[in-house]
């Protein structure tokens, strides 16, 4: 089982985004994996650079998948304060 957490917290170089798009497709119908993100795929182009690979990639992650979405507050900021979020956490 591999778990990648966060795709698309930072941007991936070109080199990088080769390396995940190998990983992928080299476990690809082998092996489980979870992969989570807070960005849609529609928005994995501006973190790869690369709508073709993007679209390859996606295309393995979903293949024989269960996608999760889950939509709500954020956990971690549950108990900040409504002057820090601007928002009232309740």
């Amino acid at each position: 089982m591999l778990i990648i957490d966060d795709v698309g917290y930072i941007p991936f170089d070109p080199d990088a985004a080769a390396l995940l798009f190998a990983l992928i497709s080299s476990r690809y119908e082998r092996a489980s994996m979870i992969v989570s993100s807070n960005k849609t795929f529609s928005a994995w182009t501006e973190i790869f650079g690369d709508a073709v690979a993007v679209a390859a990639l996606v295309d393995r992650l979903v293949h024989h998948a269960e996608a999760l979405v889950l939509r709500g507050n954020s956990y971690r900021l549950k108990d900040e304060s409504k002057d820090v979020l601007g928002t009232d956490p309740s």
